[in-house]
């Protein structure tokens, strides 16, 4: 103690002092947080970047980040509407321009004087706009045919992340064996992993079916809860719709299933809902399915619904809006849900007017409309055959195999590694699969995110990549990675 006590005296005459926060004194919680989207490989990849442009030579001209959904990053142009009104949103002036269509004016203006000052610059209330928040109600009513929204029940979003995050924040509590388990899909995605582990939240893995293309599977959940009961109590099922990483779309009969199994196991239900495109996928609601099955289910079951403006044909991930609909909801917990929103103040209010836009696009009989809709289509047809490419050439290469993708923008192909690179990995203390992805980035440019980070079975391996860059540039990728893995398999044999 006394030699302790000197040191200290001898650094604080010296001038030096310990760092109040250190590693080994930070939240214990933080860093277990692991985010494999933006993780090691990626920062691998930035480092690359500044290479080639300090002109060091490399096997590529370019890092093609396939690793994370960034369409417009990828090359998708925005949507014109969008666009337009958001432009003048932010600078009013222009409304007096003749080079803008007059319903994209009147949108505008109708936004703006739902906006604190008429300014899109203003905070908002904590859940967001009410003007939005009934139009978000009056899009799922029409989605889901008709079925009533309550805009008092929808909560505007920084993106979809946020407002899981505060669901899950609401879900959380107890200590030891009566500590919160949550069940999310194996494999998932990142975002829930890290905040249960931030949480102090239990895990509970669920694995999908990938001989099934990842089907989800009611016996699975049913083992997976009887073996987290022995430790933990689970409160919450994760469903994501279509997968993230994976691109199924659940059946009716599926999300049935899975509802039933949350009323019986008194589940709290979280969907993750997207967008599907695929010939022979159909999207539905988890709220369309819960309301339509009728009592019990319909009145008790507790659920939340999340949706985002990043995905599908708008890919405005930058401006981070969304929203979470909440279904039999306790009211006190409600009250405090839009209490723990209203320490951030608001969600962005430009994201708030883009997911305007989104949920009350143009009417057949706007001028805009046509144009929209010939820009919204493009993209999707843009993105299945880019889906159908995707799993065409995985299922041609030798040692590569992918499931169908129906929706989102991901691809989660399977990958066969020699049992000489899993022991090379190992001696690295590395994953197999992030192994290969990092000689796949320093060999080719490439940059995919390796299958460990979402979750995997012992013993498979994957990568997630996004099927977002465009057509030719997409096939030269598939071919180049195919390739690689060819010859990553001979040099390992």
């Amino acid at each position: 103690m006394a030699s302790s006590t000197g040191d200290r005296s001898q650094a604080v005459r010296h001038g030096l002092r310990a760092k109040v926060l250190t590693l080994d004194g930070m939240n214990p919680r933080v860093r277990r947080v692991e985010y494999a989207v933006r993780g090691p490989i990626v920062q691998r990849a930035l480092e690359l970047e500044q290479e080639l442009r300090q002109g060091v030579k490399k096997p590529f001209t370019e890092v093609i980040r396939a690793n994370i959904g960034d369409a417009q990053a990828m090359g998708q142009r925005p949507i014109t509407f969008l666009r337009q009104v958001l432009a003048l949103c932010v600078n009013p002036d222009l409304l007096s321009s003749p080079n803008f269509p007059d319903d994209a004016k009147k949108r505008a203006e109708r936004i703006l004087q739902a906006c604190g000052g008429h300014s899109l610059g203003a905070y908002s209330v904590s859940s967001g706009i009410q003007l939005i928040r009934e139009d978000v109600a009056r899009y799922i009513e029409r989605r889901d045919g008709g079925i009533p929204a309550d805009p008092n029940n929808v909560f505007l979003s920084t993106g979809a992340s946020d407002a899981i995050v505060t669901v899950l924040k609401l879900l959380v509590a107890g200590e030891g064996h009566t500590r919160t388990g949550v069940l999310i899909p194996i494999p998932q995605y990142p975002l829930y992993s890290a905040t249960l582990a931030e949480l102090g939240a239990v895990q509970v893995d669920y694995y999908l079916d990938e001989e099934r293309a990842w089907a989800l599977d009611v016996a699975e959940l049913h083992r997976a809860l009887g073996q987290a009961r022995d430790h933990c109590r689970p409160r919450a099922l994760c469903v994501i719709n279509p997968g993230n990483p994976t691109g199924q779309v659940q059946t009716r009969e599926c999300i049935e299933a899975v509802i039933r199994f949350a009323f019986e196991e008194r589940l709290f239900l979280l969907a993750d809902e997207d967008n599907v495109y695929a010939a022979g996928s159909q999207f539905h609601s988890f709220k369309k399915v819960l309301m339509e099955m009728g009592p019990p289910y319909a009145g008790q079951q507790e659920l939340a619904s999340f949706h985002s403006t990043s995905k599908g044909y708008m890919g405005e991930c930058g401006f981070r809006g969304g929203y979470v609909e909440v279904v039999n909801m306790d009211a006190a917990v409600q009250q405090q849900m839009l209490k723990l929103m209203s320490v951030r103040l608001c969600p962005p209010v430009p994201g708030q007017a883009l997911l305007d836009l989104v949920v009350s696009p143009p009417a057949p009989t706007d001028p805009s409309f046509a144009q929209f809709q010939a820009e919204k289509q493009a993209v999707l047809a843009e993105l299945a055959a880019k889906a159908k490419l995707t799993e065409q050439v995985f299922n041609e290469a030798p040692g590569i195999s992918c499931n169908p993708v129906q929706g989102a923008m991901y691809s989660f192909p399977r990958v066969q590694l020699p049992p000489r690179a899993v022991e090379r990995a190992q001696e690295l203390g590395l994953a197999p699969d992030m192994f290969f992805c990092l000689r796949l980035l320093e060999e080719t440019g490439i940059c995919v995110v390796p299958g460990s980070g979402f979750g995997q079975r012992e013993g498979t391996y994957h990568f997630r990549m996004t099927i977002l860059p465009p057509l030719e540039k997409l096939r030269l990728l598939l071919e180049k990675l195919s390739r690689f893995h060819a010859k990553f398999t001979l040099e390992y044999s």
